[in-house]
């Protein structure tokens, strides 16, 4: 097995026939296919299962098709740093960002990468917890902010701060019997039409948590796991939200949305730097996380991140 046959292996997976890996790759089908007979003949497993509809990856497949993609990423990463040995950070670096992070963190930190580190190529991949998550444990980004830790293990961890979660409500349709803008009780919630995402998402998990614990019915009228939908359906006057300030800090600039602080109690969730130790830091990626460091400390301190910092990083 050698580097070439792996690389040939990941194109017919991920493309999902020879015939499109083929022209990907610009190698003939005949020798692709030679090349994943030989795979399966020195593994002694079956790795591709062939129908008249295509090709879809075995059980085998699948677990060779996660190995190949750390060897290959390793590899990516070896040239990188001999490449950079002893001369100037280069390189790319892969960035993985819940939205609401997204929201703050991404403009800014792209902005003073490219400022002090002008050869570093900086990938923001902008997706939900539980894809960064997988692309953590594949080698596919090289640091990422998380809100939960479920299913990372043995990962580095750095506690970066707590957001508080805030009530949002368009400007004309503030819930009867509430101040606009005042604190809302957390009981206050039980009576309003809300729209929350799903109950497999890490907010809605929290908010659940917290109202059953005090023994409160949330009535949620909607449900969808897009946070710009959401922000626009309350604006609308659709239902109301909780969302970190971060999220949601666009519509209330613009008038569309108003806050107030959920008290009785206080919500908040922690926010975490994560990065997968199987895939040692380049001189780019370290490079990359002090300025995030730095960039996500002063957004903070202007009050533009609302949060309360992590004291180890304050």
């Amino acid at each position: 097995m050698d580097i070439r046959q792996l690389r040939y292996f990941i194109a017919i997976a991920e493309e999902g026939s020879l015939s499109a890996a083929s022209q990907r790759l610009n190698v003939a089908q005949p020798s692709l296919s030679q090349h994943v007979i030989k795979l399966e003949d020195e593994l002694g497993l079956p790795l591709l299962a062939r129908s008249s509809r295509g090709i879809a990856l075995t059980e085998e497949g699948q677990l060779l098709l996660t190995h190949a993609r750390g060897i290959m990423a390793a590899m990516e990463r070896c040239l990188a740093e001999m490449r950079e040995a002893g001369g100037q950070v280069r390189g790319q670096v892969a960035f993985g960002l819940p939205p609401s992070v997204s929201m703050v963190l991404s403009v800014p930190l792209a902005e003073t990468v490219r400022l002090e580190l002008p050869d570093v190529r900086l990938q923001a991949v902008e997706a939900m917890s539980g894809y960064i998550k997988t692309w953590l444990e594949e080698g596919r980004v090289d640091l990422a902010f998380l809100y939960d830790l479920d299913r990372v293990k043995d990962y580095e961890v750095t506690h970066f701060l707590d957001e508080e979660l805030f009530f949002y409500s368009a400007p004309d349709a503030w819930p009867a019997g509430l101040t606009p803008g005042a604190p809302v009780p957390m009981a206050a919630l039980a009576g309003l039409d809300l729209v929350l995402p799903t109950p497999s998402h890490g907010l809605r998990k929290l908010i659940e948590a917290e109202a059953r614990a005090r023994g409160i019915r949330l009535n949620v009228v909607i449900e969808m796991d897009a946070m710009t939908q959401i922000k626009e359906l309350v604006a609308r006057g659709s239902g109301y939200t909780i969302f970190a300030p971060a999220a949601a800090q666009d519509f209330v600039a613009r008038g569309e949305l108003v806050k107030a602080r959920i008290v009785e109690p206080v919500m908040a969730r922690p926010v975490y730097l994560v990065r997968n130790p199987a895939r040692p830091p380049s001189r780019a990626a370290r490079a990359v996380e002090a300025v995030c460091r730095d960039v996500a400390r002063e957004l903070i301190r202007r009050g533009i991140w609302e949060g309360r910092i992590a004291p180890g990083l304050a």
